[in-house]
């Protein structure tokens, strides 16, 4: 099944916490999009971290913070499902 929409659209949603990824769902995926989608998080990860947020500002660094551990997540569980199935990532 290919990517419905844009992936980086895909990995900022995931950023924002309104998309999760798991083994079952990504069973659907061929191995090029999870290639794309892992490319596609690795951008968003580094336009979240390029974000220049004062460091008065606690709120939004919660909010950079936690968009950047959901980020790690998503690419976290999408290694561990291609090490288990023995897909070459």
């Amino acid at each position: 099944m290919a990517i419905a929409g844009s992936p980086k659209k895909m990995a900022q949603d995931v950023a924002d916490g309104f998309l999760m990824f798991s083994p079952p769902m990504l069973r659907a995926y061929t191995l090029a999009d999870i290639k794309t989608l892992l490319a596609s998080l690795a951008l968003v990860t580094r336009e979240i971290r390029q974000e220049q947020i004062p460091l008065d500002d606690i709120p939004a660094l919660k909010t950079r913070n936690m968009k950047l551990t959901r980020l790690n997540q998503a690419e976290t569980v999408i290694r561990a499902y291609c090490q288990k199935k023995r897909l070459p990532i």
